[in-house]
């Protein structure tokens, strides 16, 4: 009897090695920190110690922090194949006989890539890189075929953005009728560079909204925040702009229709839903990535 609750304790013990890898749990660390060099260097190492070999984490964090590092113009030059090896490392991935599971448990992750490529892929329209631009899009539409949109949480619905407690009823006439015009389009969808009420893009929202106040702002994200006037969080008020970054620079942008002192809410354009309302503090994908404010409102 006592041999066998000792091989027991040691079976059991084989089996929760096997599902909590401390080197994996550290992948998954790094990465939600968008230390994305750092997964690079990491997977890249365990992809060359065979007692790894019988898991594909290390192939799925390699090929999502490529898809990451691309992102940056300055890398994608250093690694013209990146986005290739990427797209078949991550397809490797799925067609392995756990990648199903794998992707399951791992579904934030995927979402959130998909949200950042998107926006990614909207610059490269909008300053006219063609070329990359195509490349993107096939890689997206290879390695998202199949996976469905999932919530990112903070994301209200179209009948609750008609909610009057959303917006701060003590504002100036000119933020008032910047946030009046900026809900005016919720519903809109999401199109790669777009910025009419036909499709917006990010910062083509941002944009078209502050020009019907007779606001010029520059087309690009980065830009935007860099040509603002910044502001700490604790002077935002609605109107103003809120701005993110995925660890490759200034990626997105929307509008604060909060007020003073209330929790973040902003308008903006979402990349599978289009203008939707989204309360900031109530999603880690948008808490991880916040990176400032800025306005143009005086």
């Amino acid at each position: 009897m006592k041999a066998l609750v000792i091989a027991i304790v040691f079976l059991l013990i084989g089996f929760n090695g096997q599902s909590q890898v401390r080197e994996f749990d550290k992948l998954e660390m790094l990465f939600a920190q968008k230390h994305y060099k750092r997964v690079y260097r990491k997977a890249n190492n365990l992809l060359d110690k065979p007692e790894f070999d019988y898991s594909m984490m290390p192939k799925y964090y390699k090929s999502l922090s490529m898809f990451q590092l691309v992102q940056n113009d300055f890398w994608r030059k250093r690694h013209p194949e990146a986005l290739n090896e990427a797209t078949d490392l991550f397809l490797e991935v799925k067609r392995s006989p756990d990648g199903e599971k794998l992707f399951n448990a791992h579904m934030y992750e995927i979402t959130w890539l998909k949200t950042d490529m998107t926006t990614w892929l909207s610059d490269l329209k909008r300053i006219g890189l063609t070329e990359d631009f195509a490349k993107a899009q096939s890689a997206m539409s290879r390695i998202f075929d199949g996976i469905d949109n999932t919530e990112i949480p903070g994301d209200i619905t179209e009948d609750a953005a008609e909610d009057p407690t959303l917006v701060n009823v003590d504002l100036s006439q000119e933020r008032s009728s910047i946030v009046e015009e900026a809900k005016n389009h919720v519903g809109v969808p999401y199109v790669w560079a777009g910025n009419s009420p036909s499709g917006f893009d990010c910062s083509g929202f941002t944009s078209y909204v502050m020009k019907q106040k007779g606001i010029d702002l520059p087309r690009r994200s980065a830009d935007q925040f860099e040509q603002s006037r910044k502001l700490k969080a604790k002077n935002i008020q609605a109107g103003d702009l809120v701005f993110f970054n995925n660890g490759s620079g200034i990626s997105h942008v929307g509008i604060v229709i909060s007020g003073k002192g209330e929790p973040l809410v902003m308008i903006h354009a979402s990349s599978s839903k289009g203008i939707i309302i989204t309360e900031v503090e109530k999603s880690e994908y948008w808490m991880k990535r916040l990176h400032g404010y800025g306005t143009y409102v005086n």
